[in-house]
């Protein structure tokens, strides 16, 4: 999946829609929304006046009904395509363990839920492909031994369509949405500074495409119903409507297995053994100030504020939820505490992780520094999720962190200190950090517009950032080389100057 990322990030950067897939899905959903209450506002809603209404958006001049409809129709169509997207990556990241298994479990529903909608649209329009797709999804659901009468009898008799049985498939297809936007708030309410819509330039070309295809390839009727007939010679939606064929081909009762066993196969991957889940994240009230900046810039809302223990007034202490927390370290890297200058033994900071801590770091980076020989003596701090060159040199210390954001900004002024004669941050590329904000972070404290931040004392010929996903070996390699010859060249006109 890194790897397919990788091409798509040559031609679009930071606007990649594979790093975007759920605020494209996010932004289909509103274009669907908002063009679904205009096409409401001029839709009979009627069984007799329904087609009528809808075929006569052909006639509104400069081709706003024709935009309107196809709007709608491709909307929905891309929406699909890109949620199976959506969780073919999560998939392949394995992001559904854990704290995360919450986030897919309310996500599989809401791909059915957007299917139901989606085939309940086509029969708003009534005619002969809705009319057909109304009848092939009662005769599906009679299969099941849920309902007195068949749902098919209703479509028997040969005459018009009755308007209680219209309302229904108004009901259906709006009601849905209603149930989507709720299931879609308990799918992101686990993250924080969920993103709602992509980049501007993303967000501008999808609505580009949409209104290019509407106009390249109008949506038209295909007839109106008649359920005396049979419909013959129907255009399919394909991506929407891809089961009713599957029902004609095979049976009822074969599709029914056939979703259940891919509805299953979905849930299932929570339940897969996942290993031992890595500590998360611990909080010293003694040393915990309340500043909030760990709650602040925890990317999935696992950090409340709550009293101090302390019981002084007015006082708050960080408190972790073990459900939310997925033991990523940003919050130790947000910890004014988490500073190596703090002149004690054992350095705790307000809120660590026990699997690495603050501490630890900095006494594996004075041992390491140690044994090297000099006179250059080079650090990186890499993530473990990104790339993981291994530089077999004599002048480099690698200090591998569960994410890039779990390093505080003072651990580099601290190195160079310590004799480093460069310091190298390595993190995932932008937009791909495996705990979403972790590479935004970092960058903004490195650039010293995010608390906490680069103290402006640290030299810039020092400091070499590359952004490097598994697969960029060669580029955290080369930033290596570059930060060496940065270095060099900085020592020689300091020389200079002296002489």
């Amino acid at each position: 999946m890194r790897a397919l990322e990788h091409v798509f990030d040559r031609p679009f950067g930071g606007a990649n829609p594979l790093k975007h897939l759920g605020a494209v899905a996010t932004l289909l959903l509103w274009l669907l929304l908002a063009s679904g209450v205009v096409l409401f506002m001029v839709l009979d809603t009627s069984a007799a006046g329904a087609y009528a209404s809808i075929a006569g958006l052909a006639e509104v001049p400069w081709g706003l009904g024709t935009l309107l409809r196809g709007l709608h129709r491709y909307s929905a169509d891309a929406l699909v395509l890109v949620l199976l997207l959506h969780v073919a990556r999560e998939w392949a990241l394995g992001r559904y363990t854990h704290a995360r298994r919450a986030v897919w479990l309310t996500g599989v529903p809401l791909v059915l839920l957007i299917f139901a909608s989606a085939i309940g649209g086509f029969w708003l329009n009534w005619d002969r492909l809705g009319q057909y797709s109304a009848i092939s999804t009662a005769e599906w659901l009679d299969a099941l031994p849920l309902f007195a009468a068949p749902l098919a009898r209703n479509f028997l008799s040969g005459q018009a369509l009755g308007e209680r049985l219209f309302t229904l498939f108004l009901f259906v297809h709006i009601g849905m949405p209603l149930m989507l936007m709720f299931g879609l708030w308990f799918h992101v309410q686990r993250l924080a500074r969920a993103q709602v819509f992509p980049p501007r330039t993303l967000t501008a070309g999808m609505l580009l495409m949409l209104l290019v295809l509407s106009l390249a390839a109008p949506v038209a009727s295909q007839g109106e119903a008649s359920l005396g007939t049979a419909a013959q010679a129907l255009h399919l939606d394909w991506l929407l409507l891809f089961i009713h064929p599957l029902v004609d081909a095979t049976s009822a009762p074969f599709v029914w297995a056939l979703v259940a066993a891919a509805l299953a196969l979905l849930l299932l991957p929570p339940f897969l053994p996942a290993g031992q889940r890595p500590p998360v994240a611990k909080v010293y009230p003694e040393h915990c100030s309340g500043c909030e900046r760990c709650f602040d810039d925890c990317p999935y809302s696992a950090i409340t504020m709550v009293p101090h223990v302390s019981g002084r007034p007015g006082a708050l202490m960080a408190q972790v939820d073990p459900d939310l927390c997925v033991s990523c370290g940003i919050c130790a890297g947000s910890c004014p505490s988490s500073t190596p200058f703090r002149s004690i033994h054992e350095l705790v900071t307000g809120i660590d992780m026990p699997q690495l801590s603050i501490d630890t770091l900095r006494a594996e980076l004075v041992h390491r520094l140690a044994l090297l020989p000099g006179p250059g003596k080079f650090v990186v701090f890499d993530c473990v999720e990104g790339a993981q060159a291994r530089v077999q040199a004599p002048d480099v210390v690698h200090m591998d962190l569960i994410c890039a954001g779990m390093l505080p900004p003072s651990f580099v002024e601290w190195a160079l200190r310590a004799g480093a004669t460069g310091v190298l941050v390595a993190g995932c590329r932008e937009g791909a950090c495996a705990y979403r904000l972790g590479q935004r972070w970092t960058a903004e404290r490195l650039a010293r517009v995010r608390e906490p931040r680069l103290r402006l004392q640290v030299p810039e010929h020092g400091l070499g950032v590359v952004w490097a996903d598994v697969g960029d070996e060669a580029a955290l390699a080369a930033a290596l080389d570059e930060l060496r010859r940065q270095t060099t060249g900085a020592a020689a006109g300091f020389e200079e100057m002296a002489s």
